[in-house]
């Protein structure tokens, strides 16, 4: 996993060697539920970090990696758990490839998502499901750049991997943000 991690940063410096470099910070709301086992429905939580889009001068294609705070989860009905939302907080490195179909405005958005959960709500008893430390998901979304500078973001991930040990449950996310590139 680090070797990979080290590879993907190895190939975005070099890309970045002829390239348009930008780097930007972005927040907004989650909208975020668990597909699985649970009679759940989506809660509400929000993401915040920064971005560093690398464009190939004369390219359609740029790569943005990005590093994330997510607070995610879901709102159970269940006589289980004491409290009704599960609360999953992950760090997340989406490595997202963008293709520009309207020139420096507009852009669709799909890659992978590596996310390490950083607390949650859940008690560790018999009864309710123990969180995986690491989350590996796919997401897809549009883009559109409002100005130079500022840009919003709309984007579904879908998890790939148990975000459970115990519930056979997987993250479904959301997200829409506002952000500001220098």
């Amino acid at each position: 996993m680090k070797k990979s991690i080290l590879f993907t940063f190895l190939i975005l410096a070099a890309l970045s060697a002829n390239a348009q470099v930008r780097f930007g910070l972005k927040a907004g709301p989650n909208f975020s539920d668990l597909d699985g086992k649970y009679n759940s429905s989506t809660k509400t939580g929000f993401h915040f970090g920064a971005l560093l889009e690398i464009k190939p001068n004369g390219s359609n294609f740029a790569i943005q990696p990005e590093l994330l705070y997510s607070a995610q989860g879901t709102k159970v009905k269940s006589e289980v758990f004491e409290d009704e939302n599960i609360n999953y907080d992950y760090v997340t490195v989406p490595i997202i490839i963008k293709y520009y179909i309207i020139s420096d405005f507009m852009n669709l958005e799909f890659g992978p998502q590596f996310g390490f959960l950083v607390s949650d709500n859940v008690d560790k008893t018999i009864n309710n499901p123990v969180p995986e430390s690491f989350d590996f998901g796919i997401t897809g979304g549009v883009g559109i750049n409002i100005t130079r500078h500022i840009f919003i973001q709309g984007r579904y991930v879908v998890g790939l991997t148990e975000a459970s040990k115990d519930a056979e449950v997987k993250n479904r996310v959301v997200q829409a943000s506002i952000g500001y590139k220098f």
